[in-house]
């Protein structure tokens, strides 16, 4: 295990930009994934839609109280409620090129950090919690931790999946908002490779553009 640093990770081909404390990209593309995953269900009954008698409580006139037609009013206790919050959808379409430039500049942030480690390899060979400690090395279960693999491994996921505070994902799956959740992060080498040609197809794109 050793730690990726800036000169490590351009070996492999990657490249780290300086990133700024606040950067507009990675903003837009972070609250972009976030909407994302808002679900939206939320609702309120209005007075057409609370279950309640449409018979009017009692005659208009001669009552001497106050007017009134149902009992599904709002300003009835039981009532509709107004203006409440109905289901919507918070999605946010990203763009392609942000995304790809959300994750070049979040995985320069965990580098320049000090916040990412290599692992050889994250074979397991059976299924053991106990054993994805072993195999992130340093790690203590406290502090939020992410671990990318080259491809989707049976017993490294279900060994992981009831610790707290660890995600699993691949390199072809992880996004500017993965990299930018965890403070720790793991990756084998094998996966470095993988997350080089997603960062070249970014420049190669940006060079196409710029011409």
């Amino acid at each position: 295990m050793e730690l990726l640093s800036r000169e490590k990770a351009e070996q492999y081909g990657l490249v780290v930009p300086q990133v700024k404390e606040r950067d507009q990209v990675l903003h837009d593309a972070l609250c972009g994934y976030l909407a994302n995953i808002r679900s939206g269900t939320r609702a309120t009954k209005t007075k057409a839609t609370v279950k309640a008698s449409g018979k009017k409580p009692w005659r208009q006139k001669g009552t001497g109280r106050a007017r009134a037609g149902y009992v599904s009013s709002p300003i009835w206790v039981g009532g509709g409620v107004v203006f409440g919050p109905q289901p919507r959808d918070f999605s946010k379409k990203i763009p392609k090129k942000v995304k790809q430039l959300a994750l070049v500049k979040a995985l320069a942030a965990k580098i320049n950090n000090e916040s990412v480690l290599c692992i050889d390899n994250a074979n397991l060979a059976e299924i053991k919690t106990k054993h994805i400690f072993s195999l992130l090395d340093g790690w203590d279960g406290k502090e939020s931790c992410l671990l990318i693999l080259k491809s989707p491994n049976r017993n490294v996921l279900l060994s992981g999946r009831n610790i707290p505070h660890l995600d699993i994902v691949t390199a072809w799956d992880v996004n500017a908002l993965d990299l930018m959740s965890f403070r720790k992060i793991f990756i084998e080498k094998e996966a470095i490779n993988i997350l080089v040609e997603r960062v070249k197809k970014h420049h190669q794109t940006g060079n196409t553009n710029s011409q």
